[in-house]
């Protein structure tokens, strides 16, 4: 097996400096040309891909592969195992690199630093010599790769947000049903309102959770700093509500109903000043539109078996 470790950041460098010397040094959110060895270690161990292209793949009528994630096609000779040691953004930026370069048939092994949604979809430790040692040694356990309409892989999560922290103008889908239709009134937001969505992959078919957001993306200050779950349940009763006066109000709060969670294989979005984030890094500029969608092909994750 041909291995590739991936040390993004310095707190990643001085883990492997210790666990993993071979590997490669990188930014904490490595650039496509900082990338650009994968491709060429992937070209020598596949120099020609002998299975259908992606066009090829969509031109088909029955679409199998987006029933349960399965193994990638290619089958080299000697398989590729990449092992991204970093944060969730980190990952995202090495599967975007793999995803536009059609080199998903790569084995993807994740050693979480820090917060991380990666680590509890995957079920990964969260002590990072155990997780560098799982990576080395488990199995490849086959899950959907999201990707946005701009060619960006999900690694962990997504959100749609309005760009200036205010509440959401416009319509989020989820494949045919309604997550959201709102338009924001004028005057200050409220603390808990319709604040747009967050995304996060399924580890099977469809693909993708789309709950709604109950607070922007970064909440305002306050006098105060109040639990989420019991300032939301404050604010819920006309009782209790003035209690919340002064208070923090909360980062990217997610409604905790799970009544409100929809799944399916794609999200689409319009509205006014649409903030795209993944993974923790925001898009330059405000949308009017944003799709989110299950890739053609299966991200190959190394991850415990009973995650």
């Amino acid at each position: 097996m041909a291995l590739l470790i991936l040390a993004c950041g310095p707190e990643a460098q001085r883990l492997c400096a210790e666990h993993a010397p071979d590997a490669h040094p990188l930014p904490a959110e490595p650039t496509r040309s900082d990338l650009r060895f994968l491709d060429e270690e992937a070209r020598r161990i596949l120099p020609v891909d002998p299975t259908p292209s992606l066009q090829e793949i969509a031109a088909r009528p029955d679409v199998p592969h987006l029933g349960a994630p399965g193994p990638a096609p290619q089958q080299p000779e000697e398989p590729l195992r990449v092992i991204v040691v970093g944060a969730d953004a980190a990952l995202s930026l090495v599967l975007t690199r793999l995803m536009r370069a059609d080199h998903l048939w790569a084995e993807i092994g994740f050693v979480p630093l820090g917060r991380s949604v990666v680590a509890t979809t995957w079920g990964l430790p969260t002590e990072p010599a155990e997780a560098l040692a799982l990576a080395h040694e488990e199995a490849v356990r086959p899950v959907p790769l999201i990707r946005s309409d701009k060619g960006v892989a999900v690694a962990g999560s997504a959100t749609l947000s309005e760009f200036s922290e205010r509440e959401y103008t416009g319509e989020i889908i989820v494949d045919d049903a309604t997550l959201l239709f709102h338009e924001a009134p004028e005057g200050t937001p409220p603390l808990f309102g319709h604040y747009g969505a967050r995304l996060v992959p399924l580890l099977d078919a469809p693909g993708i959770a789309a709950a709604p957001l109950i607070t922007p993306l970064h909440g305002r200050a306050g006098r105060r700093e109040v639990a989420p779950e019991v300032l939301y349940r404050r604010w819920s009763s006309p009782g209790t509500r003035w209690l919340t006066r002064g208070a923090t109000q909360p980062d990217a709060l997610v409604e905790p109903n799970p009544e409100a969670v929809l799944r399916g294989r794609a999200v689409q979005t319009g509205g006014v000043g649409i903030r795209v984030t993944i993974d923790g890094i925001s898009a330059p500029r405000p949308l009017e539109r944003a799709t989110f969608y299950r890739h053609l092909r299966d991200l190959q994750a190394v991850r415990p078996r009973y995650a």
